[in-house]
């Protein structure tokens, strides 16, 4: 965004924010950081659904594991191989092995935990014990 002259005389800041703009644009491995993969979860009354984004890794990459009432997904995006003469322009793209350990509202066993992974984006539903799913109270009449 271009400031007229004198709006930039007016505001002591937009020099300053031009300059970040432009500092933020050629160094983004500098900017706040990002956690890999993103994960969106959310509780039902009969489990919880997590998924997670992972564009780019192996369905043999990814480790799931579940103890007591932590789900742990670990694993591995592999860099693309290019050719000796290639070399890059813009890598905006992270590599390397990663791990994300999500608290569960309740205690879960690895026996049902189901995973699908598809079009990128890994799916895992961990089913509540039904020691722990809530049980509505009937209420007597007097």
């Amino acid at each position: 965004m271009l400031y007229p002259t004198f709006y930039r005389r007016s505001d002591p800041f937009a020099l300053m924010r031009s300059m970040l703009r432009d500092f933020d644009g050629t160094y983004p491995s500098l900017s706040a950081p990002s956690v890999f993969p993103a994960v969106n979860v959310w509780e039902g009354d009969d489990a919880v659904a997590v998924t997670a984004e992972l564009p780019g890794v192996e369905t043999d990459s990814i480790d799931i594991t579940v103890k007591d009432n932590v789900l742990t997904l670990s694993g591995e995006r592999k860099p693309p191989e290019l050719p000796d003469a290639a070399r890059w322009h813009r890598n905006e793209r992270s590599y390397g092995r990663f791990s994300r350990a999500i608290r569960l509202p309740f205690h879960a066993t690895d026996d049902r935990v189901e995973a699908r992974l598809q079009n990128g984006v890994l799916r895992i539903v961990i089913g509540r014990p039904e020691e722990d799913k809530p049980k509505r109270i009937e209420i007597k009449a007097a």
